[in-house]
């Protein structure tokens, strides 16, 4: 039985399907990131976030990547700008998604002060795209070398793409459900009085109701809507509420790229043959379109689908457990955010913090204020007061900053005061905790105060 129904799921997951669903989330996902590269450029990000900074903040067990200085920096722009163009056209496709993949995600691992939950999205979209054939159609691959042209590929390969977009939507869902999101609407309760200028609408974000609407709303959408995007009957309203969705979030709150990237990737989930169609069409007005014809199927090499097969297995798992993580955790997930991180917390918190520093001779016992603008940006500083990873790394970098002036021993100790969704401010940090001797990792750090308070849900 067992071995009938795996031979079964096995069948499906190999069955042909038109390639031009992939083809088109290729185009869009690559033309829609170099756009992303000039924008960072124009608006003198670059500079800002990767360049002017005299610290950063790295993830734990990236320590070795560092910045390359000014010149080394844009250049890595330019090349992270450059091959996803060339993977938007389909030209030199896997040289160049590879080329994006590392450049793209060194970049984010640069400072862990720039995370966004979409950027981490987007390195494990491109990660899929290195093994998957999207440049059989549509793409300039198939002018350069036209025996690629496959009008079909292996429905695994789009049913991957999907099964990622699935889970971000499913787990963002399934994270609303607490008692924050839910019963006190927070934190939209304190965000969308700030568009109360809006024409029209605007009166109406100050009502607590429409806190409370938007707030059941999001989490039912993200619940349900990739199974609603994969149903054919319900798709096109769907996408269309995907549309409204994005859009609505984008005038709302400023959270960059991120509807417009959830916009273009839900292309992938309309029917590869409706696209197939289109793009047929399109063939019959501009014949020069590198779109595949005929009945050609892509096939991976016995070693090579084994080999993917086996890699997709571990990439799915892994991100189908590692949002849960944080239950090995002591602690409420939202004041200490230890394993919030890449687990699609979107938009959940409004955490807000004040944290000064003492540094002191271990030997002498003199003690030295810390002015954090002389080691921070701006940024860095109000991610580092709300976020215990930054606590204990920029504890270090002063301890290492203090040593290297001639202190012996340097102690470092915090005042840190954080307020979470409009809950009165409380310490963060437990007094007389020497935080140059505390070590980073994945483990609780006791010197986080409790919370004192529940969030209900999961």
């Amino acid at each position: 039985m067992n071995r009938g129904r795996t031979s079964t799921i096995k069948a499906y997951l190999e069955q042909p399907v038109h390639s031009a669903a992939l083809a088109i989330f290729r185009l869009a996902f690559g033309l829609m990131l170099c756009g992303g590269v000039i924008r960072f450029w124009l608006r003198g990000w670059i500079e800002e976030l990767y360049i002017t900074p005299k610290y950063y903040f790295h993830y734990y067990g990236f320590d070795w990547i560092h910045p390359m200085g000014a010149s080394s920096t844009y250049i890595l722009f330019v090349l992270c700008g450059i091959s996803a163009f060339l993977v938007g056209i389909g030209l030199f496709y896997r040289l160049s998604s590879i080329v994006l993949f590392l450049s793209f995600t060194w970049i984010e691992l640069l400072d862990k002060t720039n995370y966004l939950n979409h950027y981490y999205f987007v390195s494990l979209a491109l990660f899929l795209m290195i093994w998957l054939p999207a440049n059989v159609t549509l793409a300039a691959d198939v002018w350069r070398k036209p025996s690629l042209a496959s009008r079909k590929v292996p429905r695994w390969t789009v049913g991957s793409i999907r099964m990622m977009l699935g889970i971000v939507y499913v787990y963002a869902g399934l994270a609303k459900l607490n008692s924050d999101w839910l019963l006190e609407a927070m934190p939209l309760r304190l965000w969308l009085p700030a568009k109360n200028d809006l024409p029209v609408v605007g009166p109406l974000l100050n009502k607590v109701w429409v806190a409370v609407f938007f707030s059941w709303f999001g989490a039912i959408y993200d619940l349900t809507i990739p199974f609603f995007l994969l149903i054919r009957r319900t798709r096109p309203f769907a996408y269309a509420a995907v549309i409204i969705f994005h859009v609505a979030t984008s005038i709302l709150f400023p959270i960059g790229m991120f509807p417009y990237i959830m916009i273009l990737a839900g292309l992938i989930f309309f029917d590869s043959a409706d696209t197939d169609s289109v793009l047929s069409k399109c063939k019959n007005h501009f014949t020069k379109i590198p779109v595949a014809t005929g009945s050609n199927v892509f096939t991976f090499a016995p070693a090579w689908r084994k080999g993917i097969t086996a890699l997709f297995a571990v990439f799915f798992i892994i991100q189908l457990l590692l949002p849960w993580r944080y239950l090995l955790i002591p602690g409420e997930l939202f004041w200490t955010e230890e394993g919030y991180r890449f687990s699609w917390r979107v938009m959940l918190m409004e955490k807000v913090g004040y944290a000064q520093f003492v540094v002191q001779d271990g030997v002498t016992g003199k003690k030295v204020g810390v002015n954090n603008n002389e080691f921070l940006t701006p940024n860095q500083e109000k991610m580092m007061a709300t976020q215990p990873d930054f606590i204990i790394q920029y504890a270090h970098i002063l301890r290492d900053y203090y040593e290297a002036q001639g202190m012996q021993q340097p102690e470092v100790y915090a005042t840190v005061y954080v307020t979470l969704n409009g809950r009165r401010s409380r310490p963060f940090v437990k007094q007389g905790v020497n935080l140059a001797a505390q070590n980073d990792g994945w483990k609780h750090k006791e010197w986080i105060t409790e919370f004192n308070d529940r969030i209900y849900g999961l």
